[in-house]
């Protein structure tokens, strides 16, 4: 993990003096975003009995095997007071949405595994694997793919029947570790809009698949605003000025993850896709536009003590490689890259809008 920081700040450096794209045919593109259709109507109120997860460590709540970080304190110094396998302080966005939708946060496909009653099903299922992506990514682990080939096998298997699936919700995080593993692996950002093409391209598959297989209700997270995210700022301090550049590729994602999803909803009768906005969430928390207020959003609660540390690195002593503020949650991010349950909470404020979507 040490040698993929390293890595990772390498190649966002060279990022910046790589990159190539036209301002103006990204904004000129999102000046004509398309709207959501409004083509089919939900004349019934829905109420979900399970959901079920898919994506990254934005929604894993425990697959991860032990040896990740977000099994090493501090993670899960709020909630549930030790770490968890969650990649914050504490809850997380399923914890968010399955709240909202009404139901417990579904258990870790990985505890299936080992064997557990089948009343810990009722609330569905989290498949999400912290570190993984659309496409296989530097990071060990399930891609979102195998993900649905697991849903689908428990499905065959009347681990879940048709009933289930007619009244549950799914909840679909990915794309942020298929372009680090790019930037990482190329450390140029030549070959981005056709990367960012096949990453929408797969995503409108699984989104298929999973609603294919009966799940009546998929929601689907646009790509939050890297441009403003801890090991961005961290690995180029002296360019803060070429953030908007890379923030502008994410725009790109989610102006042709907003058409593909537009297009799904047209080819079915009650519009199941509804994408959450991170990108717009993110920056509203982090501008303090909503209830909850960060005296530096941009500060994240845990820092390794230099550049070669991440939060939660001990060397082989014990000793710690990393320093943490005093509360956890006066901060919006948690690490390099995840938000506190805080600044989840934050984030989660400004989707309810969307997440009522869900419902109809």
């Amino acid at each position: 993990m040490m040698h993929m920081h390293k890595l990772l700040y390498s190649a966002l450096c060279c990022l910046l003096f790589s990159f190539v794209l036209g301002q103006e045919v990204v904004q000129g593109q999102l000046d004509r975003h398309p709207q959501p259709s409004s083509s089919h109507s939900h004349p019934s109120h829905f109420r979900p009995s399970k959901l079920f997860v898919f994506g990254d460590s934005y929604a894993d709540t425990g697959n991860t095997n032990k040896s990740q970080f977000s099994w090493k304190y501090p993670y899960g110094i709020t909630f549930p007071g030790k770490p968890s396998g969650r990649f914050s302080s504490g809850r997380v966005l399923t914890d968010f949405v399955a709240k909202f939708i009404g139901v417990r946060s579904p258990i870790p496909y990985r505890r299936w595994k080992y064997g557990i009653p089948l009343l810990s099903l009722r609330y569905g299922m989290n498949f999400a694997y912290g570190g993984t992506g659309v496409f296989d990514s530097v990071f060990a682990g399930p891609n979102m793919t195998t993900q649905i080939d697991s849903f689908e096998f428990l499905f065959k298997d009347n681990v879940f029947i048709a009933r289930d699936l007619e009244s549950s919700v799914s909840l679909v995080t990915v794309a942020g570790n298929d372009y680090n593993t790019f930037i990482v692996r190329n450390g140029s950002a030549q070959g981005w809009q056709s990367l960012i093409t096949a990453v929408v391209n797969q995503i409108t598959i699984d989104l298929r698949r999973i609603h294919g297989l009966g799940v009546k209700r998929v929601a689907v997270t646009a790509i939050e605003p890297f441009g403003r995210l801890p090991f961005f700022q961290l690995a180029t301090a002296s360019f803060r000025q070429c953030n908007e550049t890379l923030n502008s590729l994410m725009r790109f994602h989610n102006l042709l993850l907003h058409q593909a999803v537009a297009k799904l909803n047209k080819e079915t009768k009650d519009s199941p896709f509804v994408i959450l906005d991170l990108y717009a969430s993110f920056m509203s928390a982090l501008n303090n536009q909503g209830s909850i207020k960060f005296v530096n959003p941009l500060k994240h609660f845990c820092i390794g003590i230099s550049r070669e540390y991440v939060c939660g690195t001990e060397d082989e002593s014990g000793a710690k490689k990393y320093t943490i503020c005093e509360d956890p949650e006066s901060a919006f991010f948690f690490d390099i890259a995840h938000p506190t349950q805080n600044g989840w909470r934050a984030v989660y404020s400004a989707l309810q809008a969307t997440l009522r979507q869900l419902l109809y």
